[in-house]
């Protein structure tokens, strides 16, 4: 069978996660128009009958401004070693600028195999030109406009990735979509809903740490979760009037949650103020669990 490890790479919101989502032909990682959704490396496993791909979501590259910002650019380039093939995926509506510019030369550095996905075709102009500005600074081995909105060459990429691929092993069993924990998926999902529904300054000041899970007797999963955010004003908006906004991001978290485990759960929310926290080292925990840390 033909397998191996293809990491997606970009400046942040160019839709690599989408992409992944679309391969997989589900939800895998959480998506929204924020910028730096990703903050993790993610890895996303797509199979089928001749194949098993192992896609590697990162953390959109930039220029960091604070510890959580270096934490996840270092973790975007690190995942650039040791695998087969690269994505380099650029917004076709944003073009070529700075950020393009410094990711093809940390891929000139990496010496991975790229193939070039020009993505977000459908809302751009003149997107033509961007592979020839890449090739200029970059080696290319093939290219690819896609639209994951309007589902434009999705398949013609996939397949392109699969023949890259060497013959190999399985890596992973088949039913599973990501190397991530339970704990680590439903943080995401309740990030994911405060990204959503949240504005103004809240949506990168919040960390979402899972404290508990526990099957109680009745059958129903409970979990447990608290949301750090770095002001008190930042807590006081996600709690909402009355509480309304912390039931409405639990309504909607609980019930993809539900959907991920195929069972009943009860979602326990709190929000904490913890000052500065993303120039704390304990965020980069976040992937291994942190709650020791912060306490």
């Amino acid at each position: 069978m033909k397998s191996g490890f293809v990491t997606l790479v970009g400046r942040p919101n160019v839709g690599k996660s989408s992409l992944i989502n679309s391969f997989l032909g589900r939800k895998a990682v959480i998506v929204t128009e924020k910028p730096q959704t990703t903050r993790n490396t993610i890895r996303c496993i797509y199979n089928d009958s001749e194949s098993q791909i192992i896609f590697v979501d990162t953390p959109g590259i930039h220029e960091p401004l604070h510890r959580l910002g270096e934490f996840m650019v270092r973790s975007a380039i690190q995942a650039l070693k040791h695998v087969d093939l690269i994505l380099f995926v650029v917004d076709a509506s944003r073009g070529v600028g700075d950020p393009e510019d410094r990711i093809c030369n940390i891929l000139n550095q990496a010496k991975n195999r790229v193939f070039l996905v020009v993505n977000k075709i459908d809302i751009a102009d003149d997107y033509e030109k961007i592979p020839e500005l890449i090739k200029q600074k970059l080696e290319i081995e093939k290219v690819f406009f896609t639209s994951v909105v309007k589902g434009i060459g999705i398949s013609e990429l996939l397949n392109a990735v699969k023949e890259a691929l060497p013959e190999g092993p399985q890596y992973f069993p088949t039913d599973m979509v990501t190397d991530r924990p339970l704990s680590f998926q439903i943080s995401e999902i309740i990030r994911e809903k405060i990204l959503l529904l949240t504005r103004e300054e809240v949506p990168h000041c919040v960390a979402v740490i899972v404290d508990e899970i526990a099957e109680r007797s009745n059958g129903v999963l409970y979990v447990a979760a608290t949301v750090y955010v770095e002001r008190d004003s930042q807590k006081g908006i996600l709690i909402g009037k009355n509480g309304s906004m912390i039931k409405q991001i639990g309504t909607l978290a609980r019930l993809e949650i539900e959907q991920l485990v195929g069972k009943k759960v009860y979602l326990d929310l709190h929000v904490k103020v913890k000052k500065d926290w993303r120039n704390k080292d304990f965020i980069i925990l976040n992937e291994i669990g942190m709650k020791a840390e912060i306490e």
